[in-house]
């Protein structure tokens, strides 16, 4: 550890190298998805690793997001899929991004920037093909391909992708088969009609692993390329990539019928020491845990107790020999015994997605090793974009 109280530490050879499982599971391209400040990992340092590791893609969810990487000097082809009419469409299209539209709102908004700054747009429509949540309806479908083959006539966009998102990849082939079917058949009204999109992608990190038939031209890899094993009782392989750690900044030796942090959730039932940890749910801590969530001390895993507070927690220590400043490691891959993203989720009845994001700002993220190949792949001055689209086969 450093002189910070905790840190999270990224290890980037284990983004590289599960980017590199991810690629090696299909013939299709790889976007790597670095939304949400790549998993909580570092957005820009993940971006350059899973580039290295094969990624020919990244995947955001903003407008601030995606300019982010343009900054930073990442020049690979870059997706961004949420925005509303007020989005500064012409930002983005000026830093070379492509971005989503689902519905032809959003589609006049990003022709106007177009006009504005007289480049063309690359965009991705997207149907909803059973998720319900983002996407054009099957209803709504024709009017949004309608209006961008005649945006793409006017010579003010190009329609480069159609996607939709799988909503059961990790838990039910039967939906996965559904959404499939719908999903083709949207594409094959999208051509009917006149567009010829280059990419067409559906594949989540499940669906890399488990479906081929959902990979077409790219797979979009989210919590796999994290090293979080995406189907459950299923191992690919994957290297978790943060360790979260901190070190006991107080020790104290309690009796029996001692009650613990807020309301005393917790009263000792035995003598034990106790021991005080700076991590709370400010820094990605659940609040409802106690009593189920255990970290690495000391060699052996020991339980949090009592109410985890917004910068602090509370492990029961038994008689195990603790001093101030000993080493807590709260997640990690797990080689240690210590618990991984996986467990946290399961003991907040969550998801590791959760877990990994809501560890807070306040902890610095330090992160050690390279990817495998060149560590700035996609950074100024590599492949220009025209070589970053489809996987050549």
């Amino acid at each position: 550890m450093t002189g910070e109280l905790a840190e999270a530490v990224v290890d980037l050879a284990a983004i590289a190298g599960n980017v590199e499982r991810i690629a090696g599971a299909t013939s299709a391209a790889v976007m790597a998805v670095v939304k949400a400040d790549g998993f909580g990992h570092g957005a820009v340092p993940v971006a350059r690793a899973a580039l290295s590791g094969g990624a020919t893609w990244l995947g955001v969810t903003s407008a601030t997001e995606a300019l982010e990487l343009r900054t930073a000097g990442l020049t690979a082809p870059v997706l961004s899929w949420l925005h509303s009419p007020a989005t500064d469409f012409a930002a983005l299209l000026a830093a070379d991004v492509d971005v989503s539209v689902a519905a032809p709102e959003l589609l006049d908004a990003v022709a106007a920037a177009a006009r504005a700054t007289g480049r063309t747009a690359r965009v991705h429509l997207k149907i909803d093909t059973g998720m319900s949540r983002h996407g054009a309806t099957a209803d709504g479908w024709p009017e949004l391909v309608a209006w961008s083959r005649k945006y793409e006539r006017e010579g003010v966009l190009c329609v480069r992708g159609v996607w939709s998102h799988l909503a059961t990849a990790d838990s039910s082939p039967y939906g996965v088969t559904a959404q499939t079917a719908a999903f083709t058949e949207a594409v094959a009204y999208a051509r009917d009609a006149g567009l010829d999109p280059e990419l067409l992608h559906l594949a989540n990190s499940a669906a890399v692993f488990t479906a081929p038939r959902t990979h077409f031209d790219l797979v979009r890899a989210g919590i796999a390329v994290y090293g979080v094993e995406p189907v459950p009782g299923r191992a690919f392989g994957l290297r978790p990539a943060l360790t979260l750690r901190t070190q006991v900044i107080m020790v104290k030796r309690v009796p029996a019928g001692t009650g613990v942090s807020y309301q005393h959730t917790h009263v000792t039932s035995r003598p034990t020491t106790l021991a005080l940890i700076p991590l709370g749910f400010a820094d990605g801590i659940p609040r409802g845990v106690d009593g189920r969530a255990q970290v690495l001390l000391g060699g052996r895993r020991l339980p949090i107790i009592g109410r985890v507070a917004m910068d602090q927690c509370v492990v029961d220590a038994g008689d195990t020999d603790v001093h101030l400043g000993d080493p807590v490691t709260v997640l990690g891959p797990g080689d240690d015994g210590e618990p991984t993203a996986a467990d946290w989720a399961a003991w907040a009845a969550t998801n590791p997605h959760e877990i990994l994001t809501g560890i807070g700002t306040r902890v610095p993220r330090r992160h050690e090793g390279k990817g495998t190949v060149a560590s700035d792949a996609g950074v100024q001055g590599a492949l220009p974009l025209q070589h970053h689209g489809r996987k050549r086969r």
